[in-house]
């Protein structure tokens, strides 16, 4: 809320960006519905980049001049046309615009422009997971967001898991295994409590150990949207990341990558600004454990044979391999 300073007359951009199930969006609707009250004209774009694959990027535009100016359909012809309007008629206007989930700047070129297409003391709140996206489009401040400490990981874990702030007690140990399996982020809290909740500890210990196998879909689905927006370069990098360069010296993993003609500096830089990859404090290459295992589920997924597969890194599958070349041989 400091971020927005809603008492100042300025028109102001703010940011919200982190990896993909972090919150960004549940965040920003509870600020929507916090401030909204506030301003003249208010509203919420929901997830742009699944809205412009399915209906084009003219209906969130509609859907802005119809909720901002109370314009009807027939005053819209094109997207260059509604541009115009929106940036000539909402100048005078104090207005509340969230613009969620974005993935290129045409997207924020074609909604919010400039900050003088909006009235004095107008917000826009945009929420990506791209960070240079945000600082390409000359946003005013970002807000980024980290994953949950474990005091807040196990209070939101419990909420959905127990309906309650504190674990039922005899669950703890197993309430260890969900904590570090989730690791802090919000979706896979959620979405593990809320599958947990109600069962037997018998029932825990058989999900938990499924999940070593069979990760949940509707997690995986929303981090690998990331992944499937890459260039084919940067595809390439996260998936050599995540097999076998987390942990690793920043600079060892670009020189061996740089054997690859990958341009691993530019690369990890835009994986970093993705929200996909980060450096700790010690110089290491680091990614989330669920991030990790969508990469290394990726090269399994290329063949059953793992001789067939892109990537070597489990020793039992090395070991395979080598001996069947060996006999072959």
């Amino acid at each position: 809320m400091t971020l927005l300073d809603t008492g100042s007359n300025d028109v102001r951009m703010i940011g919200i960006c982190g990896m993909g199930g972090t919150g960004k969006t549940t965040i920003a609707r509870v600020v929507y519905d916090l401030i909204s009250c506030e301003f003249e004209g208010s509203s919420f774009l929901t997830d742009v980049r699944e809205t412009c694959e399915k209906n084009g990027l003219l209906s969130l535009q509609k859907q802005l001049v119809s909720e901002l100016l109370k314009l009807t359909d027939s005053n819209i012809w094109n997207v260059h046309s509604c541009i115009n309007i929106i940036g000539s008629r909402l100048r005078r206007k104090k207005v509340l615009l969230v613009i969620d989930n974005v993935v290129n700047i045409e997207q924020l070129e074609s909604l919010a422009d400039k900050h003088d297409w909006f009235g004095s003391g107008s917000r826009i709140i945009i929420t990506s997971r791209d960070k240079h996206l945000l600082m390409t489009h000359g946003v005013d401040e970002i807000y980024k967001f980290e994953k949950l400490n474990n005091d807040q990981a196990l209070q939101l874990f419990c909420m959905n898991a127990f309906k309650a702030y504190q674990p039922i007690e005899e669950y703890e140990q197993l309430l260890k295994h969900v904590l570090n399996y989730a690791a802090g982020l919000p979706l896979a809290l959620k979405v593990l409590g809320s599958f947990l909740y109600g069962r037997t500890m018998e029932e825990w210990e058989s999900a938990l150990q499924r999940l070593k196998r069979d990760p949940m879909n509707q997690i995986m689905q929303i981090l690998q949207i990331s992944f499937d927006g890459l260039q084919d370069t940067e595809k390439q990098i996260f998936l050599d990341i995540a097999c076998f360069f987390k942990g690793k010296n920043k600079e060892y993993a670009i020189k061996i990558l740089e054997g690859c003609d990958f341009d691993p500096v530019i690369g990890i830089c835009v994986l970093i600004e993705k929200s996909l990859v980060y450096i700790l404090d010690d110089n290491r290459v680091w990614m989330h454990d669920l991030l990790q295992e969508i990469g290394q589920q990726i090269v399994k997924r290329e063949s059953k044979e793992p001789r067939k597969r892109s990537r070597l890194w489990e020793k039992a599958d090395v070991c395979r391999v080598l001996s069947e070349n060996t006999v072959s041989n």
